[in-house]
């Protein structure tokens, strides 16, 4: 087999009649433009190609429920709490996220469970001839095997995340029972715009006819973009700071991997006593109003959702979906912590959780940031955000999208910070821990192919 990603005129010749797993992922990646390997030079800014895809397939996304996530940041929480909850309220749920950490079966779950291999292998080998004809990217042809999956077995509904933007995401051929949008913030600026409006009017593309719509977070330039398409669409509107307000009861219970909360209803005055979450992030208490917002709405669509299914699932939501790199916890001595996080609104709300962890006294020693980026991120300014006084190692996933170490080195001495270069993330993290005590702080991130190598995922 040759394989020669971006050179998409190569013939590809197999002297078997099926490939096994791995050759399937080798020919995809070497047949398809994938954008988390080449950026987006592998988006195509159109829905034909996953019209066309499913089509041929009969339409699969037809044959079940859907919710669609979109949002720059807090999408993946929201859409792993979401697919908890209703697999606690009995319902066979579908869960669709990009990208993968680890394997790309990641990507197709329902109740948890990952796609079996063999499905990938099969579905591949069935389409092969089609899907040379077509070419489509690797995210298009992604989108169509996880509608064909769970329509073949039957979900009662599938929480469908989207993949960039929204407007012209592959999964924006569905026709949904609720959208949600958690937050706009810059990110991907060469494909979705440079400002925040234009930014949400893309995100804003997911808002259907006639079809309900919640917006996690109130933002004054971005509400009005939400409001005038959601009234062209005829689309209920509901803005969750608006309805809900979520107080944290304690601080993150670091020994038990816990975030609690007390959610309020406005309007009713109820409240979500002591909620408890395995995602402890501090961004989800954004994610929580907009999660409780979308069960309430359902909920007047006619699912059936105690809130014994509310709690549980936002209780279990890793444990449940398989949900893993959000604010995890790999060490205690020192405390060692990874996240996926990597533009600039994400790493913010790290960092200022980072420091709350030094205010209370969790952090007591040195800070070590391990890190890397890819090209097509503003590392200057994002770099400006952390902390000049922390220990820094820069490392370099294995993606052609990933910014040398050297490179990463050179922009952080230009703004003041000195560190060491590794290029792998667990030698990285090998070396820091040597050095570090047990009162010090690790965390490592900057990119999900960074956390992604960690072998202790």
């Amino acid at each position: 087999m040759h394989k020669l990603e971006g050179d998409f005129s190569i013939t590809f010749f197999y002297f078997y009649s099926s490939m096994n797993y791995k050759e399937t992922i080798d020919y995809l990646y070497a047949m398809l433009p994938v954008f988390h390997r080449i950026g987006a030079k592998a988006f195509k800014p159109n829905l034909a190609n996953t019209s066309k895809l499913c089509e041929y397939l009969g339409n699969p996304q037809d044959k079940f429920k859907s919710i669609h996530i979109a949002g720059t940041n807090g999408k993946g929480s929201t859409s792993h709490y979401m697919a908890s909850i209703l697999q606690c309220a009995g319902y066979k749920t579908g869960l669709y996220t990009s990208p993968h950490l680890k394997d790309y079966t990641e990507r197709f779950r329902i109740n948890g469970i990952s796609i079996d291999k063999a499905k990938v292998s099969a579905f591949v080998e069935k389409h092969k001839t089609y899907i040379e004809e077509l070419r489509p990217s690797f995210f298009e042809l992604s989108v169509a095997l996880a509608f064909d999956f769970f329509a073949s077995e039957n979900v009662d509904i599938a929480v469908i995340e989207v993949g960039l933007g929204g407007r012209i995401d592959s999964t924006n051929i569905i026709h949904p029972e609720l959208s949600i949008i958690t937050n706009i913030g810059f990110d991907h600026m060469d494909v979705l715009g440079d400002t925040l409006p234009k930014i949400a009017f893309e995100k804003a593309g997911i808002i259907k006819p006639n079809t309900p719509i919640v917006i996690s977070e109130r933002n004054g330039q971005t509400s009005p973009v939400f409001l005038e398409k959601a009234q062209q669409e005829n689309a209920p509107i509901y803005f969750a700071e608006d309805n809900y307000m979520v107080k944290e009861v304690n601080s993150p219970a670091i020994n038990t991997l816990k975030l609690v909360v007390d959610v309020i209803d406005k309007n009713s005055n109820k409240i979500y006593e002591n909620l408890t979450s395995e995602l402890i992030g501090p961004y989800q208490l954004k994610n929580l109003g907009g999660v409780i917002q979308s069960v309430e709405v359902l909920r007047e669509l006619g699912f059936n959702i105690p809130d014994e299914a509310l709690r549980n699932g936002i209780a279990q939501v890793c444990t449940l979906t398989g949900l893993k790199g959000r604010w995890q916890i790999l060490d205690y001595k020192p405390l060692t912590i990874c996240d996926t996080g990597h533009n600039e609104h994400g790493l913010n709300i790290v960092l200022n959780q980072i420091s709350k962890l030094s205010e209370t006294g969790v952090i007591k020693g040195d800070k070590y940031f391990i890190l890397g980026f890819v090209k097509d991120k503003d590392v200057e300014k994002i770099l400006q955000l952390f902390p000049k006084e922390a220990k820094y190692y820069f490392c370099q996933a294995d993606s052609p999208r990933s910014m040398p170490p050297e490179n990463l080195i050179k922009i952080a001495e230009s703004i003041g910070i000195t560190g060491y270069s590794i290029l792998s993330v667990n030698d990285a993290l090998k070396k820091v821990r040597e050095n570090a005590s047990s009162n010090d702080f690790i965390y490592i991130g900057g990119s999900t192919f960074v956390v992604a190598e960690l072998d202790e995922l």
